[in-house]
C-alpha cells in the first residue's frame, strides 16, 4: 500500500509560493482570527502562522475572547481588512456556538477570503466563477494529481457533504467530469457505493468508518475527515483494517492537513497578486 506523504507534496506548493511572494512589489499581510481558547484550532493557527512566515507573508493574529459579541468581532474583521496589504483574511473554525457563524464569515472582504468560506465567493465558486478554490478541496485534486494514475474511468464516492470538505471537492470532481456519488447520514446504500469505488474520498469527521472490509481492495483513499481522540486528531479511516486492502491512503495527520495549509497560502499569493 502507498502511503501518500501530504507534507512533500506541500513543499512543492510551497517553493512555487515562495518565489512567487519574492516577485511582489510588497509584503503581503494574512491574519487568521482566532475566537475562544479550543486548543486544536490554536495549534492550527500555530502552524499557519510557521508556514507563512517562512514563505515571506506578514502573519497577524487576532485573538478575541468566546464571550466577545458579534457586532464587535465583525467590526474587528472589517478594521482588520483595511490594514495595509492585507491579502488573506480567515476565521478559524469552529466558532462558539452563541456567534452566528456565516454572519461573521460574510464579514470578510471576498477579495481576501482567502478560505472561500463567504457567501458571495463560495456562489461564485458554484457557478464556477472561480476567485479562490476552498483549500482543503483543492488539496484533496492536488494530492489525486500527485498519484500520476489515470483517474478518469474510475468511480469516486465523496463520503460527507459539508460547506468546508465534501460539498466543494464533489463538485470539482464532477466539474472534471469524473463519475462521482456522495454519500452522507441520509444514504441508505453507503456499504454498497463504498464497495464500488475505486476512489474514496472521506470527509465524515468520524473515526473508525470507512474499515478494510468495507472498501474495494486497491482503492485509492484520501482521508479529509478529523475529529479527536485521546487528545489526539484521527481522521476517518481505520489504518490497519486498510493497511492491507487498499492501494493507496492519505493518513492522518500528514496527509491533507499540510496540502490544506499549503493551498490556504496559494489563495494568499493569487489575493495579493490580483490586487484589491
Amino acid at each position: 500500500m502507498r502511503i501518500i506523504n501530504g507534507k512533500e507534496i506541500a513543499s512543492k506548493i510551497y517553493g512555487e509560493v515562495k518565489e512567487e511572494v519574492g516577485k511582489l512589489s510588497f509584503q503581503p499581510v494574512f491574519c487568521d482570527v482566532l475566537v475562544g481558547e479550543d486548543p486544536a484550532s490554536r495549534q492550527y493557527v500555530g502552524m499557519k502562522a510557521r508556514a507563512a512566515q517562512r514563505l515571506g507573508f506578514k502573519f497577524r493574529s487576532a485573538e478575541f475572547p468566546s464571550t466577545v459579541t458579534t457586532e464587535v468581532l465583525i467590526g474587528e474583521i472589517k478594521s482588520i481588512s483595511q490594514e495595509p496589504n492585507m491579502r488573506g483574511l480567515i476565521v478559524q473554525l469552529p466558532l462558539p456556538a452563541t456567534l452566528p457563524r456565516r454572519e461573521i464569515l460574510d464579514a470578510i472582504e471576498p477579495e481576501i477570503d482567502v478560505d472561500c468560506m463567504g457567501s458571495k465567493n463560495l456562489g461564485d465558486f458554484y457557478r464556477g466563477e472561480i476567485r479562490f478554490v476552498p483549500p482543503t478541496a483543492a488539496a484533496i485534486m492536488t494530492i489525486l494529481d500527485s498519484l500520476n494514475t489515470d483517474l478518469s474511468l474510475k468511480n469516486f464516492l465523496v463520503v460527507g457533504q459539508g460547506e468546508l470538505v465534501g460539498r466543494p471537492a464533489a463538485f470539482l470532481l464532477k466539474r472534471r467530469g469524473f463519475k462521482v456519488n456522495v454519500a452522507d447520514v441520509t444514504t441508505k446504500n453507503t456499504a454498497e457505493l463504498l464497495k464500488s469505488a475505486d476512489v474514496v474520498i472521506s470527509a465524515a469527521g468520524k473515526a473508525g468508518l470507512i474499515t478494510g472490509s468495507k472498501i474495494r481492495p486497491g482503492a485509492v483513499i484520501i482521508d479529509a475527515g478529523t475529529s479527536e481522540s485521546e487528545g489526539g486528531i484521527v481522521g476517518d479511516v481505520d489504518f490497519a483494517t486498510i493497511r492491507d486492502i487498499a492501494g493507496a491512503v492519505s493518513p492522518v495527520p500528514g496527509g491533507v492537513g499540510p496540502v490544506t495549509v499549503a493551498q490556504l497560502l496559494a489563495n494568499v499569493v493569487l489575493s495579493a497578486q490580483s490586487g484589491r
